[in-house]
């Protein structure tokens, strides 16, 4: 059986290509051949001599997830369901913006954490994701705008990634970690630590690690207590608040750049929305260099909760703001193509079943 190259680190790569008795610096060709230029055929790999390339096509695969389905919205938002070669599916989302685009992606198959308010939660969990999977996907993305070479300049479409996707990335921590120095290495794709951003429910003992990786940490917070917390977010019980907040002082303390913390907070009507929860979460945060994410909720089928009054959302932020706390309200984006987590891969699962 051929071995799949992808997710290999560059050490690795190395070590694979000693055993086919070729020259450890035959590496790094072969290396940008697939991250800097994205190329999964081994036969237009030019540079590289004929018998290596029949070495590599006999030994190895190259593999970029298939695109099932491909949604573009008004607002330039772009939605994939993408699979992988045992049948598993995730989604993956691009979300323009003005001066960068972040690539959305996905580290489990499915979710175990449960968040009441999640739409992904209802899937459950199949497994975690390997490293080139995790990677496969900001390649099938690039794919799909043709962005190969990798571009060095202002003109990067797909400029940063976020790790926000289906499942829980520090519950596949090994796998996130690897993909993500293959992400960031500069002779493959390139792309800054600065432009990584790892976003947890709240596994606290890990936290402290991804200062030492040197991305940007977002927290899935959404309450300001662990009585409303426990309610909505299973993980709350294994590491309440004060423990949550303590990793991420942590965090910071690490940090070489200190980057601030991202606090994600949808907007609950009745649940966490009254401006009591607010004045509850300016202590919860002293100490820590951060900024609040207001998110909209986006109902779905089943689901017992409301989003917030677009008054409610704008005291709360405002609340917020005059305290010195930035608390921007998170425009909803893709909402004519089910861009929500979760919606895209249930809505095609349905479909299929018809």
């Amino acid at each position: 059986m051929k071995k799949e190259l992808i997710g290999l680190t560059f050490d690795e790569l190395k070590d694979e290509l000693v055993q086919i008795g070729e020259k450890p610096f035959r590496a790094k060709q072969l290396w940008q051949w697939i991250y800097n230029k994205g190329e999964t055929d081994f036969d237009k790999m030019s540079s590289l001599s004929k018998d290596f390339r029949t070495k590599l096509k006999e030994n190895y695969t190259l593999t970029h997830p298939k695109i099932v389905t491909e949604q573009t919205s008004v607002d330039g938002t772009r939605k994939w369901l993408m699979e992988f070669q045992d049948g598993a599916r995730v989604e993956c989302v691009y979300i323009p913006e003005t001066d960068r685009g972040a690539v959305c992606i996905s580290t489990q198959v499915g979710c175990a954490q449960g968040c009441k308010f999640c739409h992904t939660g209802t899937q459950k969990c199949q497994r975690n994701l390997t490293a080139g999977e995790i990677v496969g996907q900001v390649m099938s993305a690039r794919d799909s705008y043709g962005e190969w070479p990798t571009k060095t300049d202002e003109n990067r479409l797909l400029s940063n990634v976020v790790v926000m996707g289906m499942g829980e990335p520090l519950y596949n921590f090994e796998n996130l970690k690897k993909a993500l120095s293959i992400l960031n290495d500069g002779d493959g794709m390139a792309i800054s630590k600065r432009k990584i951003t790892v976003s947890t429910s709240g596994r606290a003992d890990k936290i402290p690690e991804l200062a030492d990786i040197g991305v940007k940490l977002a927290i899935s917070l959404h309450a300001p207590t662990d009585e409303i917390r426990n309610k909505i977010m299973p993980v709350n019980r294994k590491f309440p608040l004060a423990e949550l907040v303590k990793a991420c002082r942590e965090y910071q303390k690490r940090c070489e750049h200190r980057h601030y913390i991202t606090m994600e907070y949808v907007m609950l009507k009745g649940i966490n929305d009254s401006l009591e929860c607010a004045e509850k979460l300016i202590p919860l945060v002293k100490n820590l260099e951060v900024k609040f994410n207001l998110i909209p909720f986006h109902p779905w089928e089943g689901c017992p909760f409301e989003c917030s009054s677009n008054n409610t959302m704008h005291k709360f932020s405002k609340f917020l703001e005059d305290r010195f706390i930035a608390a921007p309200i998170r425009r909803s984006r893709g909402e004519d193509i089910m861009a929500a987590c979760g919606q895209l891969k249930s809505a095609n699962k349905n479909k299929e079943k018809k």
